[in-house]
């Protein structure tokens, strides 16, 4: 074996923690690596999170064209073109990897395109896309490799049919005739609103009882209710038995409930059932690195592996899927490689369904709040509370916060129009330790929807 080129970090995986220790580490003046198979940047600005809302932006205002007479504008005929939506987000996209690239420049840190693997620890050696290999070796090393979709290969036929996944559906340059979703989660329910106001017809297949069926009752089935009024076909509660055809031309997707079996046809299949680490075939054994049942790397609170020097941050660690947990993976590792003792013990973890409108929750949602049987006051309002959204036409959902006997907010929902927004005023209250009196007694600009918060958290019971 040659002998390997030495660096103070190796980062294999150039995703958002990864990228963010090795461009923090160089400006430093480490000598630092990152190795990347194809996407600079990782699947946020290239595949995922970015282009998906770019695309969702789009159907957004296939939408509001389409409300215009509610608005008083008259429109004639008018068309979607997804060779068109498709070149608006892939210019946004190659803007996003120009930025990440011109990064790289500025820190010092070297971008490596190749596939990596382990073949001894902390020592990682690197296929070139464009030919040859290196071999690197770390004073640290950090894996952030991601995750991808599952295509779940009991399912006879699926994998077979060549279903979409997030990647394929987002370069669609056609609008699918009728588009199957597998899956009533994040990615499945943002991608089916969209293809469904871009002009798809649209049918949900979830084997839950409901859509995004952690959350509470009352998300469910405003979740459930938005998607039927526009027009989209769920189906729940039902097991997939078997798939027939291909996507892209004609879909055959067998469901069974019991003794009853429902047969749905379509031409595009969207296989979103969930996302797998990017574990395998990278060589973890030869480094001493040890992954679970479910193909995560082990680590501590500290995001340390069990291999002496390496760590692993983001999806491919069991960090709670979001950009933005890998982006606090990042800044747990950049203070520990400096000697910092934090951990992600008891972070928050906040997110937001983009659907339109938005779902976003920050602490526990009712049904945890039993579980753990931790007591609570409830205070809930409709969006229409919130006069911003009579101005917006946009009055469908509702607030609600959980509060406990301290009058600290254990809990926020809100199922409406800008509710990621939102959900960070109440975050930043939390993360404060502040009451919820101190949201309540503010004065908050009219009309604007964050006032709404004013109502809502004048709507809680007197304390115990």
């Amino acid at each position: 074996m040659a002998e390997p080129e030495d660096y103070d970090l190796v980062v294999l995986g150039s995703g958002e923690a990864g990228k963010y220790i090795a461009w923090s580490l160089a400006a430093q003046g480490k000598r630092t690596a990152v190795i990347e198979r194809r996407y600079v940047g990782g699947s946020c600005p290239n595949i995922a999170c970015l282009p998906s809302k770019n695309v969702i932006q789009a159907a957004k205002v296939a939408s509001l064209v389409r409300r215009s007479g509610e608005f008083g504008i008259t429109t004639g005929g008018w068309t979607v073109d997804m060779a068109v939506v498709r070149e608006r987000k892939r210019k946004m996209v190659d803007g996003l990897v120009e930025m990440h690239r011109h990064k790289y420049r500025v820190s010092g840190a070297e971008l490596i395109m190749g596939s990596g693997a382990f073949v001894a620890p902390k020592t990682i050696e690197v296929n070139l896309n464009d030919g040859g290999r290196r071999l690197l070796r770390g004073r640290d090393v950090v894996i952030s490799t991601g995750s991808r979709a599952k295509i779940d290969e009991t399912i006879p036929g699926l994998t077979a049919s060549r279903p979409l996944t997030h990647i394929e559906a987002l370069e669609l340059d056609q609008i699918p005739e009728h588009l199957i979703v597998l899956g009533g989660g994040y990615i499945g329910l943002e991608i089916a609103q969209a293809m469904r106001r871009l002009g798809s017809q649209v049918t949900v297949v979830e084997r839950n009882h409901a859509l995004i069926h952690r959350e509470d009752e009352d998300v469910t089935d405003a979740v459930g209710e938005l998607f039927r009024d526009e027009g989209i076909e769920i189906v729940t509660g039902v097991t997939v038995s078997k798939v027939e055809g291909t996507s892209g031309k004609s879909i055959r997707v067998w469901t069974t409930n019991g003794a009853t079996e429902l047969v749905i046809e379509g031409t595009h299949l969207l296989a979103a059932g969930g996302r797998i680490p990017n574990t395998d075939g990278i060589g973890l054994q030869h480094a001493g690195v040890e992954t679970d049942g479910r193909g995560h790397i082990v680590v501590n609170a500290r995001l340390q592996t069990t291999a002496a020097g390496v760590w692993a941050v983001g999806d491919c660690a069991g960090s709670p899927y979001f950009t933005h947990i890998a982006f606090d993976d990042f800044r747990i590792v950049r203070d520990n490689l400096a000697g910092g003792q934090r951990v992600t013990t008891g972070r928050q973890v906040p997110f937001c369904l983009f659907t339109d409108p938005e779902l976003a929750r920050i602490g526990l949602s009712e049904k945890e709040a039993l579980e753990r049987h931790i007591g609570y006051r409830k205070a809930k309002i409709p969006m229409e509370a919130a006069l911003r959204t009579r101005t917006l036409s946009e009055t469908r959902g509702f607030m609600k916060a959980l509060i406990g006997d301290n009058d600290q907010i254990l809990g926020f929902t809100m199922f409406g129009v800008e509710a990621g927004e939102v959900m960070a005023i109440v975050q930043v209250a939390m993360t404060a330790g502040l009451p919820y009196t101190t949201l309540r007694d503010s004065v908050l600009t009219h009309p604007t929807m964050a006032e709404g918060l004013v109502a809502l958290f004048s709507a809680v019971a007197a304390g115990r």
